[in-house]
């Protein structure tokens, strides 16, 4: 049966995964990096300062809401987004690049990222600019929004909006548990048993009855936990991986040379092309770029959509620093780490270690650290795919409520706690096959809704830039698509907002 279900998802991976998913995926970023005047480079001051720079300067960005309030902090909304987002994709889906693509996968995987920020940014946008609240008093957005009341408020778009909404929470839900779950439990479990000799099973219970201690008390306590976890561990990795880095710092420029030759087959000194191709290099760097931030698959947008803030465009500059963040800072830096460990060959871009995925990363650690190494990243991978799995009990948890109703979604938790067992003791390959697939799956109906919404975009964003950058007061916000709401958000606006 397994056999069956591994042959029958690789070919739908295959299909799904091929060079038309590729081009909509890079496609759709260049398109709105385009619309948005490159908004990721030409406002980088201005959008780092009122995202990671307002975090120190700004007390609404971390004031916590009231307990009848059932919204989150822009933070948390960050930190739940980045606990989504910052996972095994970091480490393990870093090293199967690199055994993969070769070095020059990790320039396609910065490609990805850079377009990825306005594919990204201009999801949290919609995701803002559409969503409701439900019966609970809790901001609802999301993919599934903004195609079925954006894309099917065109003229003779109702049904095709309706039914892409339809498929997107579908995808999703069955995302949750690949690449928000069962993979991600399988990664702990199985570097928790070569680490610290702890059987499968063990640790599969142990982290069933921690999560369901916070899944269960829904998005206000998962948003809690994130940002006292999330800030954590991506500081103490930084802080390991800049240490190996430093350490073989002479190693920087052969390290850039293998992953720019790399990214086009170029010659090596030797003679010899470096990496695997351009082709494989580009298909596992996109691959594993896009499973590392989710920029695309419309995932993290439905929980910056329970952010307390009004104004779309700020938002959606959270979803630049996101991927920022989690590609360009996290996963260049694992990258980095290994290819400057000497257990690559940097000529030749062949692996020299016969370790695989997270294991890996941990021999490059273990360069510098020795011993420690393994079990730096063992525990790592735990905090940073456990916190992954919290994120996605959510985004999970709001296909779920789209599909069947508020009141039902305690079904789907129990039922996403449980599968934390059963993806302890999985087959690691089928668990990452079922993500790709799943990850493509979701991508397809999101990109439809983002493209075809693209000059909602290009309009909220020159809204946003007349009135907070070139400081022009006539201009009125565009802050909701429904009367409403734009009407009740306009009382609040501010200029934290």
């Amino acid at each position: 049966m397994i056999e069956f279900i591994t042959n029958v998802n690789s070919a739908i991976n295959n299909f799904v995964w091929g060079l038309p998913m590729l081009v909509l995926l890079v496609g759709t970023g260049i398109l709105m990096t385009c619309l948005t005047k490159v908004f990721q480079l030409t406002h980088f001051g201005f959008w780092m300062k009122h995202t990671f720079g307002s975090i120190f300067t700004d007390k609404h960005i971390t004031k916590h809401t009231g307990r009848d309030d059932h919204t989150i902090t822009q933070f948390q909304s960050l930190c739940t987004a980045l606990a989504a987002t910052i996972g095994t994709g970091n480490i393990v889906g870093v090293a199967t690049a690199l055994i993969s693509g070769g070095p020059g996968a990790i320039f396609w995987m910065w490609i990805v990222a850079f377009f990825g920020m306005m594919t990204n940014y201009s999801e949290n946008v919609l995701g803002i600019f559409y969503r409701r609240k439900n019966e609970r008093g809790e901001w609802s957005g999301g993919a599934m929004y903004y195609l079925r009341d954006g894309l099917g408020s065109k003229p003779g778009c109702k049904t095709i909006g309706a039914v892409l909404a339809v498929l997107f929470s579908i995808f999703c839900l069955l995302a949750s548990f690949g690449i928000g779950n069962m993979s991600q439990i399988n990664s702990i479990s199985g570097n928790m048993l070569s680490a610290f000799g702890i059987p499968k099973m063990v640790t599969g219970v142990v982290l069933m009855i921690l999560a369901g201690l916070v899944v269960i008390g829904g998005i206000k306590r998962i948003a809690a936990v994130a940002e006292k976890l999330v800030p954590f561990m991506a500081i103490i990795y930084i802080i390991g991986a800049l240490v190996v880095c430093i350490v073989n710092i002479d190693q920087f420029g052969a390290v850039f040379g293998a992953i720019f030759k790399g990214a086009f087959a170029l010659k090596a000194v030797g003679g010899g092309i470096v990496g695997s191709g351009v082709k494989m290099a580009v298909v596992w760097g996109m691959k594993r770029g896009v499973f590392s931030n989710e920029a695309g698959l419309g995932s993290s947008v439905m929980v910056h959509s329970s952010s307390n803030v009004k104004e779309p465009v700020r938002q959606g500059m959270w979803g630049i620093f996101e991927v920022f963040a989690d590609t360009i800072v996290v996963c260049s830096l694992t990258a980095f780490t290994v290819l400057s460990s000497g257990l690559v060959d940097l000529e030749t871009g062949a692996v020299l270690s016969t370790a695989e995925d997270s294991a890996l990363v941990g021999q490059a650690f273990a360069t510098v650290f020795g011993k420690i190494g393994p079990m730096f990243i063992a525990i790592a991978i735990l905090l940073f795919a456990f916190s992954t799995v919290l994120g996605w009990s959510h985004y999970g948890t709001k296909a779920f409520e789209y599909l069947f109703g508020t009141s039902a979604t305690i079904i789907y938790r129990v039922i996403f706690i449980v599968f934390i067992a059963i993806g302890a003791v999985m087959q690691l390959d089928l668990a990452w096959s079922l993500s790709d697939t799943f990850n493509g799956l979701m991508a397809i109906p999101n990109l439809i809704g983002v493209l075809s919404l693209s000059p909602i975009v290009y309009k909220i964003t020159a809204n946003y830039v007349a009135r907070k950058i070139k400081h022009d007061s006539k201009v009125k916000p565009m802050l909701s698509a429904f009367p409403e709401i734009q009407k009740e958000e306009e009382k609040g606006l501010d200029e934290s907002d």
